[in-house]
């Protein structure tokens, strides 16, 4: 698949934007619908049935002709690159109304922090961008509409013109991993869900702490100065949480597999007096 960058500079047809045919004022470039099922690699007839499914948002109409743009090209390019994975028509049509619902769940300002002039240092998340198939390769077909709604609502994921924005790469692969082992997604979110949960009230903690000890009386101070203060304290916050953390995993995941291998020695115990009986 093209990638992002040169998709902007072919227009989708390997054609160059600047003053190349079908490019409109205002609308950047745009195809006929016979240009545009060349540059997707699809028939003319499978564009039409696309169309019929309602895979396709409504192109521009300018008179009899429609006009389609690098929107179109980008969904056309996302559903050739699904089926090749598995996916059915009807699925995939399902997924595409949910990423457009999607788009204003979150803003991608958001997941990726740009929107505060004030800097909280304490995750050192790398957001990350992907196409609506190469999010799918990472969860092995389990990119269902409820599990697309669920990371929409988690916020794990926020949709930026044709792609998906996830706010960390180590959640992302992590739960790659989790479903890798045979964790299904839904069960992974979930258990974000609930670990979201907890987390807040550890974060709350320590910003109550933060505010009433440690900020300025004064409302009126500098963003600057405050984004210092964030940056001293954040690390001690963080080493604390995850000592903790880590005494905590220590303690339940410890009695968690006692209470599985007694309960598997009563078992066999229990096997084991039958066959003396028999």
């Amino acid at each position: 698949m093209a990638s992002r960058n040169e998709r902007q500079a072919t227009g989708g047809a390997g054609e160059p934007t600047g003053g190349a045919p079908g490019e409109q004022a205002g609308h950047g470039r745009e195809f006929r619908a016979h240009e545009l099922a060349e540059a997707a690699g699809i028939t003319a007839r499978t564009l039409r049935f696309y169309r019929e499914r309602k895979l396709l948002p409504p192109p521009r109409r300018e008179g009899r002709i429609a006009w389609y743009d690098e929107h179109h090209l980008a969904r056309l390019r996302s559903i050739t690159a699904l089926l090749s994975r598995g996916h059915t028509l009807g699925g995939i049509a399902d997924l595409l109304d949910a990423f457009e619902k999607g788009r204003d769940v979150r803003s991608a300002a958001e997941v990726m922090g740009l929107d505060s002039t004030v800097v909280t240092p304490f995750s050192e998340e790398t957001p990350v961008r992907l196409t609506p198939e190469e999010l799918a390769d990472y969860f092995q077909g389990e990119v269902t509409v409820d599990n697309l709604a669920a990371s929409l609502d988690l916020g794990y994921v926020a949709i930026d013109g044709d792609e998906f924005v996830h706010t960390s790469r180590r959640l992302l692969e992590g739960s790659a991993e989790l479903v890798a082992k045979g964790i299904p997604l839904a069960d992974v979110l979930e258990a974000g869900r609930e670990l979201r949960a907890q987390t807040d009230e550890i974060a709350a903690t320590f910003a109550r702490l933060l505010r009433s000890h440690l900020l300025p009386r004064e409302r009126s101070t500098d963003p600057g100065e405050l984004n210092q203060l964030l940056a001293r304290v954040a690390p001690v916050a963080k080493q604390i949480v995850e000592a903790e953390l880590g005494l905590a995993l220590d303690r339940r995941v410890r009695a968690e597999l006692e209470e599985w291998l007694t309960g598997r020695t009563d078992g066999e115990g229990l096997d084991a007096v039958d066959e003396v009986g028999d």
